[in-house]
């Protein structure tokens, strides 16, 4: 099946081969495997509570011919048929990112746990995407191509003996992603899904956030793919198509398409995944849809006790028709993060953004703060270095600084944006990078802990690793000046979206307006704590990995200018619940 988009060629690179050391691998083995109850994988590993049965390698064919692998179990004592939960990526059939001693070792990365899924009553089918070790063909990088793939399979599944008809898609990352594109495909027998913290525009709101490259991270990703052939070439892909094309327009979810039952998790935190989460529960068909937004981090909410029962309640009612009241489940529970004490979860509203929704707007002053009265006459400007070098460590130099000191209790929830007049000095282009932040009533800067100390065993918050699956900074925003031009149709009001098409270069000296979105957010204020908006030319996210630090690069050149006061009116805008 050709992955070409006229008149765009995808570009591919060989993929790792599963006999290379570390994958994991243990050959092709089409089997029947009998585990008996209390069964460890490892010595490490969570003990079976039921007896399962393992088909391993069972192959499911593709509309054009190719056979994929899937792994599936199922409680050998069940006399009923089953629903099925299946998880779907290009990352092998096991392996997870939480503690071994709390699953069973036979969970795929980032998917639901075999030791608890099937003693509560479903089959759990682990796939081996298009491509990833014995499947068959090239890895492909989320698309349509790969939303057909994922109805094929799901039609397979619903076809085997002990399957009831009801297949669920479950899965974190890139698992989620993956499912709003198969959704969107509406296959006969998919129930409902439950995307937990997926982009549904790998563009937009990852690769190319604000038409600024992020390469590093997905470069790293690409290279660990295991396969026999060939996978997608994503950063290779941007360095020659940079602009808005028929490739990208492929990788972006047909939301509308949607209409079956999710449930839709989202969180502040995860710098790949935040914004497609909202837009995912903002645009999909759906009647029957909840968004949860949780206050830690994405594996360690993923195999908590409290998600687990709040998905099995879920998946109980639509896939075993169970009258467990799901539906009086508020629409929408938020988390509200003081990041100096512990998170407020589970904040009931009925819609999102929700309808008590204030925005207001705060302008920036020539006294480096903040002020809802734009008071000053005259025009103002300040600098910052643009070409500095940052390292995503956290509060680094070369960063402006502008902050609001709360009078009164004060929750932020949702979209926020920034509006800024600035100006290159020797540039025809700049990247701009923004950041909402916390400081206490002393003006320190503040972190929120994305999972709790006594988890990380740990006793104080400066012991903690400063990388951003640990630690949450606060919502960023990014824009590359030439990609201003926003587009009408996916743009509202509070929250900009871009066309990424015909980039505009500016003139060095030219003051242009930008509007740059700012990811959702939900934090509260005491009286005297004090919102900071920060403005740099790096990246000021901490790096999802400590070997990341430093390799996220922008194209700035010499000395960016912040315009602010007279005509020059630059503000933020955040909204208040």
């Amino acid at each position: 099946m050709s992955l070409d988009f006229d008149p765009v060629e995808t570009i591919f690179q060989s993929s790792k081969k599963p006999e290379s050391a570390g994958t994991g691998y243990s050959g092709l083995d089409t089997s029947r495997v009998f585990l008996s109850e209390g069964h460890c994988r490892t010595p490490e590993c969570r003990p079976l509570p039921v007896p399962l049965i393992w088909d391993r390698d069972v192959p499911l064919r593709m509309r054009d011919g190719v056979y994929i692998r899937v792994d599936i179990f199922r409680p050998q004592d069940s006399t009923a048929k089953l629903p099925a939960l299946m998880a779907w990526s290009p990352y092998g059939k096991t392996g997870a990112g939480v503690a071994k001693s709390t699953l069973s070792g036979y969970e795929k990365w980032e998917a639901p746990d075999p030791v608890e899924w099937c003693a509560r009553g479903y089959a759990v089918v682990n796939a081996d995407a298009r491509g990833v070790f014995d499947s068959e063909g090239h890895i492909r990088w989320l698309g349509i191509g790969e939303g057909q793939d994922g109805y094929d399979a799901i039609e397979e599944i619903a076809k085997l003996p002990w399957s009831n008809g009801r297949v669920a898609l479950a899965g974190n990352s890139w698992l989620a992603m993956a499912q709003w594109f198969i959704a969107a495909e509406n296959p006969p027998h998919l129930t409902c899904i439950a995307p937990l913290e997926g982009a549904t525009d790998f563009y937009r709101e990852t690769l190319c956030r604000g038409g600024v490259p992020f390469k590093p991270f997905w470069d790293m990703l690409r290279t660990c793919l295991v396969g026999r052939n060939l996978v997608e070439d994503p950063v290779a892909m941007i360095e020659k198509y940079p602009e808005w094309n028929a490739y990208w327009e492929d990788k972006r979810a047909r939301l509308d398409k949607i209409s079956i039952p999710a449930y839709i998790l989202a969180s502040y935190s995860t710098m790949i995944h935040t914004e497609g989460s909202f837009r995912g529960f903002e645009e999909i068909s759906s009647k029957d849809k909840w968004l949860t937004i949780h206050a830690t981090q994405e594996w360690f909410d993923l195999y908590s006790k409290e998600r687990i029962e709040d998905l099995a309640c879920f998946f109980d009612f639509y896939m075993k028709d169970c009258s467990n009241g799901w539906k009086n489940t508020p629409r929408v529970r938020a988390s509200i993060l003081p990041f100096n004490k512990d998170a407020m979860t589970n904040i009931p509203f009925s819609s999102w953004p929700p309808r008590e929704t204030e925005y207001r707007k705060l302008y920036l002053q020539a006294s480096n703060t903040l002020s809802e009265e734009s008071t000053s006459s005259f025009s103002n400007k300040v600098s910052y270095p643009a070409d500095l070098l940052g390292t995503q460590g956290g509060n680094e130099s070369g960063e402006l600084s502008f902050s609001y000191t709360f009078k009164t209790s004060k929750r932020l929830l949702g979209y926020s944006k920034a509006v800024l007049f600035l100006s290159a000095d020797q540039a025809d282009d700049m990247d701009v990078f923004v950041q909402l932040r916390k400081a206490d009533i002393h003006g320190n800067l503040l972190e929120h802990l994305n999972i709790p100390l006594k988890d990380l065993k740990l006793s104080n918050i400066n012991e903690v690793e400063q990388i951003n699956p640990l630690k949450y900074l606060g919502p960023p925003g990014i824009l590359r000046a030439s990609h201003a031009q926003l587009d009408s149709t996916l743009s509202t009001e509070f929250h900009p979206v871009y066309t990424h098409r015909d980039p505009q270069k500016i003139t060095p000296g030219q003051i242009v307006k930008l509007e740059i979105s700012i990811w959702p957010t939900g934090i509260s204020f005491e009286a005297g704590e004090s919102l900071v908006l920060r403005i740099g030319g790096h990246a000021q996210v901490l790096a999802e990995f400590s070997a990341l630090r430093g390799k996220w690069l922008s194209e700035n050149k010499g000395t960016n200018f912040v315009h602010f006061g007279g005509e020059h009116l630059s503000y933020i805008c955040i909204p208040f619940v």
